[in-house]
């Protein structure tokens, strides 16, 4: 297994919903890898799968639709309230910036073009919280897990699966 596998691996899990970069980051940084590449990589997995989403907004809704007819499924219910409290008390920036550690900011997106937001603004607040939450993941796991490593004497768990050179 290469370095570069690693890489695409952590950007499927950026475009995974619920992942996202608060999770992906620390794991790849854990993981031994350089905190910018991991920044990066995680971050364009996770905002791609988000600009994809708001543009197929219409498809993803019917979708939905059909597949909770299916299955007589919806949204979780817990999820779905602490989002519509949080679109009632902040509005649109108040869910986009909480939705990465809430419910996802899949989920978070989707929630808000159902409340009423535009696709525009979404994606402009989307893209402005997933950003700053990059930055944030990407900072704390370089200096924390950096911290953690040099007081272990490891270089990561994947140095045992890998050489990283």
């Amino acid at each position: 297994m290469s370095v570069y596998v690693a890489y695409i691996i952590l950007f499927l899990l950026g475009a995974t919903p619920f992942f996202e970069v608060v999770g992906v980051i620390p794991i790849g940084v854990a993981a031994g890898l350089a905190a910018l590449p991991v920044t990066i990589v995680a971050f364009a997995g996770n905002i791609l799968t988000i600009w994809l989403l708001i543009i197929m907004m219409d498809r993803v809704k019917l979708w939905l639709q059909k597949r909770r007819e299916r299955k007589g499924k919806n949204i979780p219910e817990k999820r779905q309230k602490r989002a519509a409290n949080v679109w009632k008390k902040y509005g649109l920036p108040g869910l986009a910036l909480l939705s990465p550690i809430l419910i996802g900011s899949h989920l978070g997106a989707i929630l808000a073009m159902s409340f009423g937001g535009t696709r525009r603004n979404i994606t402009v607040w989307m893209t402005f919280s997933i950003v700053g939450w990059t930055i944030a993941m990407g900072i704390a796991s370089h200096y924390g897990i950096d911290y953690l490593l040099q007081r272990t004497g490891r270089e990561g768990f994947l140095t045992d699966i890998i050489h990283l050179d």
